[in-house]
């Protein structure tokens, strides 16, 4: 039988553990964005736990969390611990049906795969992460010691963070969600003029920081208002998505891609020299003249654009990268209109500031 001093030191230790509990709560709760609170449920829960391994795992079959992630200038790879899956299947025996967090020893061929590169571990626990009663992932403790995590232990704590971080995550993919609608352009799901102008602050901060060189791809449609004389402005809304696809298909990931406005598209590549810019500009421009564009009454037509090309090296005391940020827009553009001026079909290179 427990003596009273016995009961209250455990009454303490619940209580302890309960507001230390609520504090993890509390930072999941506030954390700012995709990028916080997978930070804080990362690391956060790492150091709060004093573990010397925490992974997640993510089922992101549409890869919307990652475009979402992307879009708001989150590198995946800052996440080493971040596993994002097209399907939980096959991942760890205890995804068939985790409903509640599993605890016990370390399996490295029941765990590997959602504790990768992790060192020596003994025991861990398994916290499930549910939307609308699915499981979408889970929370992975890890710990070098086989008594922190056993089959015997209460899980109510975890149980309820698991709660709170799969309330935390669709929360903050709704966000990041609500946050890029007003930096998508209807017409044809590129980045809009709004969201170029933050993006082009960001990587100007970056190659100042660097000492690398920022260029700017300005793209303008030949004759576009010929395309809406003769077949109308539906037509001209499907050459311009179209003519997206097309630029989407020839850039990369790192790259910034923005409908301007009107029939105007911009691209903005980082940590890019104006030879390999050319080379990418002169692969766009051979795509979208490649073949004819379907228009929706059956017709087609033939589509041009003219590029300019800019780039930015900015000085490591320029503290004004606004007005650095539209000098490299109005240079492509004068570059644009030279290249339409000496015949359209083709890719002007400008000057580098």
């Amino acid at each position: 039988m427990e003596t009273a001093a016995e009961l209250v030191a455990r009454i303490e230790a619940n209580e302890d553990k309960m507001r230390r509990s609520q504090q993890r709560e509390l930072r999941l709760l506030r954390s700012d964005g995709l990028e916080g609170l997978l930070s804080e449920l990362l690391d956060g829960l790492k150091s709060s736990y004093g573990l010397p391994y925490v992974s997640v795992v993510l089922c992101d079959p549409d890869h919307d969390i990652r475009h979402l992630m992307l879009a708001s200038g989150v590198p995946l790879e800052k996440f080493d611990r971040l596993l994002m899956v097209d399907s939980i299947a096959g991942l760890t025996p205890h995804y068939a049906a985790l409903s509640q967090p599993w605890l016990g020893a370390y399996s490295a061929c029941d765990h590997q795969l959602i504790f990768p590169r992790c060192g020596k571990l003994a025991s861990v626990a398994i916290i499930p992460l549910l939307h609308r009663d699915r499981l979408i992932g889970s929370i992975n403790l890890g710990s070098d010691e086989a008594a922190r995590f056993t089959r015997e232990l209460a899980a109510d704590f975890l149980q309820h963070l698991g709660v709170i971080a799969s309330f935390c995550i669709e929360n903050a993919v709704n966000r990041a969600r609500l946050l890029r609608s007003g930096f998508t352009d209807v017409l044809t799901g590129w980045h809009n003029r709004r969201y170029l102008q933050i993006r082009l602050l960001e990587e100007l901060a970056r190659a100042r920081r660097d000492r690398s060189h920022v260029v700017c791809l300005m793209l303008d449609v030949d004759h576009f208002k010929r395309i809406n004389d003769r077949w109308g402005h539906v037509a001209g809304d499907a050459v311009l998505r179209e003519l997206a696809s097309r630029i989407d298909a020839e850039v990369r990931a790192s790259d910034v891609a923005a409908r301007y406005g009107g029939e105007e598209f911009v691209v903005l590549l980082p940590d890019t020299n104006t030879g390999a810019a050319e080379r990418l500009a002169e692969r766009i421009r051979a795509a979208i003249a490649s073949g004819p564009f379907t228009l929706p009454d059956g017709d087609s037509v033939t589509v041009t654009v003219s590029v300019g090309i800019a780039a930015v090296c900015p000085d490591p005391g320029d503290d004004d990268l606004k007005t650095a940020g539209d000098a490299l827009l109005a240079r492509a553009d004068v570059a644009m209109y030279r290249a339409k001026s000496a015949g359209r079909d083709q890719v002007a290179v400008g000057d580098v500031a």
